[in-house]
């Protein structure tokens, strides 16, 4: 599985990004919005970041600006993937843009039909919020699996990035169902490493070390 890295923080990808465990990034209107910068410096400095690829979202709604906004953004690096709502504005801007070799990820995914759409549009990557549809009583990694099963019985090349991730446990099952890529916030990124026996068993290590009283540098 890969990890996009879901911030526009280009502190929290740079030390991210230290780890060699950053496959991508997505942002979002939202994102950018927080992070008080221009957007397209922004999307610029984290593609000299990451080499993967960097989703950067269109601001419009139409057809004909959404492709000059996607054509632009997608000339500020060769590794921009443009982001596009799963409308169908939205789903022509995906099929004229990947026709032309731009990657594109079809976001605010929240059905399995929509996800084949995406897919038949030539999409690179759908992106299915799994926390939103949990946060309404539903089961986002239903989405999930139901979008792996769609592609494979027709292989489809489409990739499935896990988005709306909230937690720990999104991320394992999502990875267990085989989404192809998790877009992951900086902090639940860091606590994938944390388990309490990991801790324990490290403490006890370092105290017993110490009454040994060596030292190996």
């Amino acid at each position: 599985m890969k990890f996009f890295i879901d911030t526009a923080e280009i502190a929290e990808i740079r030390d991210l990004a230290a780890t060699g465990m950053v496959d991508g990034v997505t942002t979002n209107p939202s994102l950018i919005a927080k992070s008080g910068r221009q957007f397209l410096d922004v999307i610029a400095e984290i593609c000299d970041l990451v080499p993967g690829h960097v989703s950067a979202e269109v601001a419009s709604t139409d057809f004909e600006t959404m492709l000059k906004e996607g054509r632009k953004l997608a000339a500020i690096a060769s590794n921009v993937a443009v982001k596009v709502p799963l409308t169908w504005d939205g789903l022509k801007t995906c099929r004229a843009l990947s026709d032309a070799g731009t990657p594109v990820n079809v976001t605010l995914c929240f059905s399995s039909a929509q996800a084949l759409l995406a897919a038949k549009a030539g999409a690179a990557y759908i992106s299915p919020f799994i926390g939103r549809l949990d946060d309404i009583g539903l089961e986002g990694m239903e989405l999930i699996a139901d979008i792996r099963e769609i592609y494979d019985n027709y292989r489809f090349r489409t990739q499935i990035l896990a988005a709306s991730i909230r937690n720990v446990n999104h991320v394992q099952q999502a990875a267990k169902i085989g989404a192809d890529v998790a877009t992951i916030p900086p902090n639940v990124v860091k606590l994938l490493a944390n388990h309490p026996l990991t801790d324990k068993g490290l403490a006890a290590f370092v105290a017993d070390w110490a009454k040994t009283g060596q030292s190996i540098i």
